[in-house]
């Protein structure tokens, strides 16, 4: 499906302009455009919670209809400053809501997500919606079926919108591609957004969509989070599962919305076994619905020290450190600790050209100017890897599994930076140095993330605070292996007591 005219678009948005207030809900503080625009009704549900909103669709006290043309308008006024969402299926979305609401008024079970808009990173198949992989062999794609995420948000009851932006073939934390452009930060629209999931990010941080999905191999869904104040969850491999049937554990997907609350609703509806991912994990994916209030006394907290000497910008560091004694408050023991990286640095580069070089050597082959320069760094790095290059960096990977249980048998979480930079100028690729000491390669400035992502745990970015320039500045929680449930309450703790979240970007 192609994106709709802005005339045809237009002519859907008469059902946003509906009088009247909603009654406080519990909804973040209204956001930036309210001082210079008078909130109406759509921009009020554009700004409520996916929680909340979900609860007001149910007791049919909003359509499903109202909510897709509210959040419809949004995109329409805001999108062109950031360029998030890259295809818009309008038209779509205000049948499949009409149809939500008549599943509504016949009665039955409605899924956990009845009504919520929502848009689907670049990288995810979609049945019938264009998906380019951000790259212009797949300019024109319309895939016939949906990935197993996008069929099981679509069974929880939300409503695609769209597609958001990310990097060609999501390689790289900075969102830019030849097909769309680039995705700009909402808090700034000359700086990056982050990536590879910037297009996600930035959507939820603008209202256009309250739930967003994404993907993260070496920082995708944490670093983007981090750059536009919203929250990214990397699951455990396996707790979201993939019809990729790969064994890796380094790429996974995940939910992305502006709260930990959301965001333990929408993993509620993507996490649960499938038989087609090797990695797949059991359990009751329902339990992360509940309540994620508990107490914190006695919980033992390990403080990033160095990461082993990785360069990190002073700002960052400061803004990331002034959060210890929230966790203190809170009742943790904080100390000081962080797991051996060591040969993380060699291993995890060599696994991630090994994975990529089948997905990128053959479009090589077929036309090298529509590949970008880090994709042929990519393939390259991969030919010149040996067959004892590889089993030495799957060798360390099993090691560094073992080291991180060992670390959690004496520490409860992990807390670190999300990304050693602020969010950098829009124009440049990546940053090729950080506090003076150069980067190596196009994916070197974000260790704090990919450290992490070896270790094969889950780690949550949640807004932690703004640099002097009003950029936001995330922090990572890691928890132990598979218990996405106590990060996702550690997490809630730490935002509940700094409400960094609550300031919105421009509208």
């Amino acid at each position: 499906m192609v994106p709709v005219s802005r005339r045809a678009f237009g002519q859907t948005l008469g059902l946003a302009a509906v009088a009247g207030t909603l009654a406080e809900r519990g909804a973040d503080a209204a956001p930036a455009q309210s001082a210079v625009r008078k909130p109406n009704r759509a921009d009020e549900l554009c700004d409520l919670s996916a929680i909340d909103l979900a609860a007001l669709i149910r007791r049919k006290e909003v359509s499903a209809r109202e909510v897709m043309a509210a959040h419809l308008a949004r995109i329409e006024r805001v999108n062109p400053k950031v360029n998030a969402i890259v295809t818009l299926v309008a038209d779509r979305a205000l049948a499949d809501a009409a149809r939500a609401d008549e599943q509504a008024v016949r009665g039955g079970p409605l899924g956990v997500l009845h009504g919520l808009p929502v848009a689907h990173k670049d990288l995810v198949d979609t049945a019938g919606i264009r998906t380019t992989r951000g790259s212009p062999f797949y300019r024109d794609r319309v895939p016939t079926r949906d990935a197993l995420v996008v069929t099981r948000i679509r069974a929880a009851g939300a409503i695609t919108c769209g597609k958001t932006n990310t990097p060609e073939f999501g390689a790289g934390s900075q969102t830019f591609n030849t097909v769309f452009g680039a995705t700009r930060n909402p808090y700034d629209a000359a700086k990056t957004c982050g990536g590879s999931s910037g297009g996600a990010a930035v959507a939820l941080a603008c209202g256009m969509v309250p739930i967003a999905d994404g993907s993260d191999t070496g920082g995708s869904l944490r670093n983007p989070a981090a750059f536009c104040n919203v929250v990214g969850l990397r699951p455990s491999p396996g707790r979201v599962p993939t019809d990729s049937a790969s064994w890796s554990p380094l790429s996974v997907s995940g939910p992305m919305a502006r709260s930990v609350a959301d965001v333990a609703l929408f993993l509620s509806a993507i996490a649960g076994y499938d038989a087609r991912s090797p990695l797949a994990l059991t359990g009751d994916s329902a339990r992360f619905r509940a309540s994620l209030e508990r107490g914190f006394k006695g919980v033992r907290v390990a403080w990033w020290r160095t990461l082993g000497g990785i360069p990190v910008e002073p700002e960052i560091r400061r803004i990331v450190d002034g959060n210890r004694r929230v966790f203190e408050s809170l009742g943790c023991l904080v100390e000081e600790a962080e797991p051996d990286f060591t040969g993380v640095e060699q291993a995890f580069p060599a696994l991630r050209h090994a994975a990529n070089h089948p997905q990128y050597a053959a479009l090589l082959g077929q036309n090298p100017e529509w590949v970008k320069d880090t994709i042929k760094y990519e393939v390259e790095q991969a030919e010149r890897l040996t067959g004892a290059d590889i089993g030495r960096a799957l060798a360390r990977q099993a090691q560094m599994y073992e080291q991180s249980r060992q670390f959690f048998e004496r520490y409860d979480y992990f807390v670190l930076p999300v990304t050693q930079v602020a969010p950098f100028d829009v124009d440049v690729p990546y940053p090729t140095e950080i506090a003076g000491t150069p980067m190596t390669s196009y994916i070197d400035w974000m260790r704090s993330c990919w450290y992490v992502t070896f270790m094969a745990t889950p780690a949550i970015s949640v807004p932690a605070g703004f640099t002097a320039a009003g950029l936001p500045v995330g922090i990572q929680i890691v928890g132990r292996h598979r218990d996405e449930w106590s990060v996702l309450q550690i997490a809630h703790a730490f935002e509940q007591a700094t409400r960094h979240r609550r300031r919105r970007p421009f509208g």
